[in-house]
C-alpha cells in the first residue's frame, strides 16, 4: 500500500453546428444546446497500478469508439496504460451519434443499422421516408466529424486527469434518492411491454424491482478539500430522450447544482449502475409528457390525469430528479458519516469473458421473413421509423442467422477494480438490475460500484423471466447475449470481485 494520488479533468464537445440525435428509432437533429455534453475523468494511482474512470454524455461507447481513444492515448509518455483506462456512458438519448457506432467485439466490423435491414427487406414499391433530414444533410454535423471531436476530447480529459494527480484522499459513502424504476410491465396471458400501459385490467405487475441507492466517492485533495464526487445510480440519464436539444440530461442538472453549492472547480463523474430494465419514469402514476414524444411505444388513449411527479419525459422531471440527487449527495457529505482513506489495497484486472451468443432457430427465421412479407403487403404507402420499430424483432433474427453462422461466443471486455473497500466492476450490456443485485449481494467489498455501457457496447442482457416476457429490450435482436451469459457474467464478476477481497 502507498500513498494515493488522484487527478480529475473535464472537456466538453464542440459542436458548432446541429448533429443528429441518438436513441430513438425516430430521427432527430437538435435544434440547440440545452446544456453542454461531454466527457469527465478521474485517474488514480497508488503503488504502482492505476486507472482512469472516464464518463461520457453519450448513449453508448462502441468497440469503436474505445479503440479510436486508446489509439490516442498509445505512447503517452507519461506513463499511463490505455488498458487501464474506463469509458462508459451514463445513456441520454440527447448526445451526438459518431461513426462506428454500430461496432462492437462480436462482429468487429459495421452492424446493419434497423434502417438499414428494412430497407434491404423493401419491395420494389416502397421507399423509407426519413422523418428528419438527416442523410446527406449539410446544415449537420457528419458522424466522421463528431468521432474525431468526441474522440479527441475523451482521449484530452483523460490524460489531462492522469497529469494532474497529486496527493489526496477519498471516502466511500452510501446514499438513496427514488430515480429508477421498472419500465417493463407484465400482463394475465404472460406477455411483458416495455413501456407498458398499466391502466388496463390485463395488467398484472411491474416485472422487476428498483434500486434507489447511490453508491458515492467523495475525493479530497491534501488539505482535505473536495475536489470532485463518484455517483453510481442505478437508472439511466433518460427524462428528455425525445426531445430536439442537445443535453446530458438529469446528471447536467446534478453538476450544476452541485457546482452551485460546492464551487465551479469541483468535478462530478456520474455512472450507470446495472438498469437495462430501469428508467425515471413511473408506469404506476402515469403523467402524459407536455408534447408529443413521436414514439409509438408511448401512447396512451385518454390515461387518467394523476397527481403525481412531473412527466418525466419533460424539463421539469429532469430538473426534479437532478434536485433529489444533488440533495441526497449533499445530505451525505454534510453528515459526514464516512472516513477519509489515502492509504489503500488497490488493484486493477482487465478481464476478456466469452459470453455465448444468443442464437437464433430456423422455425424462428422462417417466421420472422413470413412476417415481413405480410407486414410490406398489408402497409399501404411508404415505411419510416414506426414501421422500423414494428419490424424490429423480426429484422433482428434475420440480422442474427448472419451472425452466428460465425461466432458463437461475445468477447467482453471486463474490469474488475479494488481500492480499498469499494470495488468497481463494469460491462458492456444495458444490465438488467436482477443481474446487478446479485453481484452486489454477494459481493465480499463493502461498496460495489457496477459500471455498464463501458469500454464497448453489446446491447441489453435481459433476464430469462424477460426473455419469456418478450418486447423490446427482452427480444433477441435487442442484444447480443441472453439469460445464460447474464448468470455467466454474474457468476465470473463475483469471482474475481471476491478473490481481490480474500
Amino acid at each position: 500500500m502507498s500513498q494515493i494520488k488522484i487527478g480529475w479533468a473535464e472537456e466538453e464537445f464542440y459542436l458548432p453546428k446541429p448533429v443528429s440525435l441518438q436513441g430513438q428509432f425516430a430521427e432527430r437533429i437538435s435544434e440547440y444546446i440545452e446544456k453542454p455534453v461531454g466527457a469527465t475523468a478521474m485517474a488514480v494511482e497508488a503503488g504502482g497500478e492505476q486507472m482512469v474512470l472516464c464518463s461520457v454524455d453519450l448513449v453508448s461507447v462502441s468497440l469503436h469508439l474505445m479503440n479510436t481513444v486508446r489509439k490516442l492515448l498509445a505512447g503517452n509518455g507519461a506513463g499511463l496504460d490505455p488498458m487501464k483506462v474506463v469509458v462508459s456512458a451514463t445513456h441520454p438519448h440527447t448526445g451526438p451519434g459518431y461513426t462506428g457506432r454500430g461496432k462492437n467485439r462480436t462482429t468487429m466490423e459495421q452492424s446493419r443499422s434497423f434502417r438499414d435491414l428494412i430497407e434491404a427487406e423493401l419491395p420494389a414499391d416502397k421507399k423509407y421516408v426519413e422523418s428528419a433530414d438527416v442523410s446527406g444533410n449539410s446544415e449537420i454535423m457528419d458522424d466522421d466529424t463528431l468521432l474525431e471531436e468526441i474522440s479527441s476530447k475523451i482521449a484530452k480529459a483523460v490524460l489531462s486527469a492522469w497529469n494532474s494527480r497529486a496527493e489526496g484522499y477519498y471516502a466511500n459513502a452510501f446514499g438513496r434518492a427514488p430515480v429508477g424504476m421498472c419500465r417493463r410491465a407484465t400482463y394475465s396471458d404472460g406477455s411483458a411491454q416495455m413501456w407498458g400501459d398499466t391502466n388496463t385490467a390485463v395488467f398484472e405487475a411491474l416485472e422487476g424491482g428498483n434500486d434507489s441507492g447511490i453508491e458515492l466517492l467523495y475525493v479530497f485533495d491534501k488539505n482535505k478539500e473536495i475536489t470532485g464526487v463518484v455517483a453510481n445510480l442505478a437508472c439511466p440519464a433518460q427524462c428528455v430522450q425525445h426531445r430536439l436539444f442537445v443535453s446530458p440530461d438529469f446528471w447536467g442538472e446534478v453538476k450544476k447544482l452541485l457546482r452551485e453549492r460546492l464551487g465551479k472547480n469541483v468535478f462530478l463523474l456520474p455512472q450507470c449502475s446495472a438498469a437495462g430494465d430501469q428508467c425515471p419514469v413511473d408506469l404506476i402514476r402515469w403523467v402524459e409528457p407536455e408534447s408529443d414524444v413521436n414514439d409509438p411505444n408511448l401512447k396512451r388513449n385518454n390515461p387518467p390525469v394523476r397527481k403525481a411527479d412531473p412527466s418525466m419525459f419533460d424539463l421539469a422531471g429532469m430538473r426534479k430528479t437532478g434536485k433529489r440527487i444533488t440533495n441526497e449527495i449533499m445530505d451525505v457529505l454534510e453528515e459526514g458519516d464516512y472516513e477519509l482513506q489515502s492509504d489503500v489495497p488497490f488493484y486493477h484486472e482487465v478481464k476478456l469473458m466469452q459470453l455465448p451468443l444468443r442464437r437464433a432457430t430456423l422455425a424462428e427465421e422462417k417466421e420472422a421473413r413470413k412476417e415481413i412479407r405480410e407486414y410490406f403487403q398489408s402497409k399501404p404507402g411508404d415505411v419510416d421509423f414506426n414501421d422500423a420499430a414494428h419490424l424490429q424483432v423480426h429484422l433482428g433474427i434475420l440480422r442474427r442467422m448472419e451472425l452466428q453462422e460465425k461466432v458463437e461466443v461475445v468477447d467482453t471486455e471486463v474490469h474488475i477494480i479494488r481500492l480499498g473497500d469499494v470495488a468497481f466492476a463494469t460491462n458492456p450490456f444495458e444490465l438488467f438490475l436482477d443481474y446487478g443485485n446479485q453481484i452486489k449481494a454477494r459481493s465480499l467489498a463493502q461498496q460495489t460500484f457496477l459500471i455498464q455501457l463501458a469500454c464497448h457496447s453489446e446491447g441489453y442482457l435481459p433476464t430469462k423471466k424477460a426473455e419469456e416476457g418478450g418486447h423490446y429490450s427482452a427480444f433477441l435482436s435487442s442484444g447480443t447475449v441472453g439469460h445464460q451469459g447474464g448468470e455467466q457474467l454474474v457468476r465470473e464478476t463475483l469471482k474475481n470481485i471476491n478473490g481481490m477481497f480474500k
